[in-house]
């Protein structure tokens, strides 16, 4: 590991946490009761395959969050990608559905959500050690 590597390890693990309980609850709760949490957040009806992909995603990132409180570092790359996809919806969907006047009020509490998982992933991440070059093993 490089020498002058800042790992915030409590933050890594609070972030681990967070990512069970929201990511991981809210995938098994929309792969076993879909109906009830698309009345509950107010979500158009989706297309159930559609709608269980981002369940199973939702629940795979809890899962995988499992690992990294056990091995914080090496399971880093989890919230790295969370950290980008939801980075790039920010990008890619929230901001063009706002210049076109046509964003949901259901979708804020997405916004919301998604805002303390960035700033949370941002502030955990070990990036220097991420992108750092590790020694051929």
């Amino acid at each position: 590991m490089p020498k002058d590597v800042n790992i915030r390890w409590g933050w890594l693990k609070v972030m681990y946490v967070y990512t069970i309980m929201g990511a991981g609850g809210f995938g098994l709760a929309i792969l076993f009761t879909p109906h009830a949490i698309e009345r509950t957040m107010g979500f158009p009806s989706e297309d159930p395959i559609v709608f269980g992909v981002f369940g199973s995603v939702y629940a795979a990132f809890g899962l995988l969050s499992f690992l990294g409180l056990r091995s914080p570092l090496k399971f880093a790359p989890v919230l790295l990608l969370q950290l980008c996809y939801k980075s790039i919806w920010f990008i890619g969907v929230l901001v063009p559905l706002l210049i076109a006047s046509h964003f949901p009020a259901y979708g804020m509490t997405l916004v919301i959500i998604f805002a303390t998982y960035i700033v949370g992933d941002l502030i955990a991440i070990p990036f220097t050690y991420v992108f750092s070059k590790q020694p051929n093993q």
